[in-house]
């Protein structure tokens, strides 16, 4: 009976986590949005909306969990790990942002869906969670998807491209490193570090190709950027404590609905039906992983939350 109730606090604890992912990743696409907007519709420089969208994520922290919070969490047991991961996250967003300037929302979403074969290829040898056959073939289903949007050899990628593959080789890094610091540093130490990284290094080319909005709704939608964002990263955070980085690493590909729908309601981009394809197929994959999630969480050997995931 201990078991058994064990086994459901798993299942359950799991299942939140992936409901957080979910979450987070919605709250990236209204990121991303936001950051395209700001490119392309009001002509903002690249370097100052990614700065600002450090320097807002700060300034969110700071509001959301008080001075004194924030002053007392940057004391870390891993302090070189969380500026590596801040790093990390700034230049997936650079990448990310640059991207955005010359794809579709929905074209950059899948080509973010890589990640979870980074993540799955790395969190085995560094976190000890290894994937056995059954996810390790839903992903590459997955992956079949993401060919059928890019089409290789068919014309079907930009040259942009290359700034998406960057970003998701750097989520991907970022991912594993936010699991690992989840087991030596409170879910507050690893927020208020994640934004720092972007906010200091970036912060003389931020000022130097900074342009003044000069209306009021740009200044929202700037300080959007850093609400999304900080909201986003503390969601994912909070997932990472709860589940494996393999397992909440395919539900990125909640980002396909997200971002197609938002890229048609705010630029007018209709998906291609190589897209759509795709899309159908990614999000398969991924309903079937939840699954597998499930099945597994269910079984009597589920007894430890950072045990190998070998099934």
């Amino acid at each position: 009976m201990a078991q058994t109730a064990e086994t459901l606090t798993i299942d359950n604890s799991r299942t939140l986590a992936i409901a957080l992912m979910c979450c987070a990743i919605s709250c990236f696409s209204v990121l991303d949005s936001a950051a395209k907007y700001l490119a392309m519709m009001v002509g903002l420089p690249i370097l100052q909306i990614i700065w600002f969208r450090f320097v807002s994520h700060a300034a969110f922290t700071f509001v959301i969990f008080g001075p004194r919070n924030v002053v007392g969490s940057l004391r870390s047991a891993r302090p070189a790990m969380q500026i590596l991961r801040g790093t990390l996250l700034f230049t997936t967003t650079g990448f990310n942002f640059a991207a955005l300037r010359y794809l579709q929302l929905d074209q950059v979403a899948t080509f973010f869906f890589l990640s979870p074969f980074v993540v799955a290829i790395l969190a085995g040898p560094f976190l000890g969670e290894w994937i056995g056959w059954r996810r390790f073939m839903a992903i590459c289903v997955g992956f079949s998807g993401v060919i059928l949007v890019t089409r290789p050899g068919f014309g079907g990628i930009h040259w942009a491209a290359i700034y998406s593959f960057g970003a998701t080789f750097c989520y991907a890094c970022y991912a594993v490193l936010t699991r690992y610091l989840a087991n030596h540093d409170p879910s507050l130490v690893t927020q208020v570090y994640s934004p720092l990284a972007g906010v200091i290094a970036l912060a003389p080319v931020g000022l130097w190709v900074w342009e003044w909005p000069t209306e009021l709704w740009t200044w929202l939608i700037m300080i959007s950027t850093g609400i999304s964002g900080g909201f986003g990263h503390y969601l994912l955070i909070l997932a990472h404590r709860r589940a494996p980085a393999p397992i909440l690493a395919p539900f990125t590909y909640v980002g396909l609905i997200t971002q197609s729908t938002l890229g048609y309601l705010i630029f007018s981009d209709v998906p291609s039906p190589w897209t759509l394809a795709g899309g159908a197929v990614i999000i398969g994959s991924g309903l079937y992983l939840l699954y597998r999630e499930r099945v597994t969480a269910k079984r009597p050997a589920a007894v430890s939350l950072s045990a190998p995931m070998r099934n």
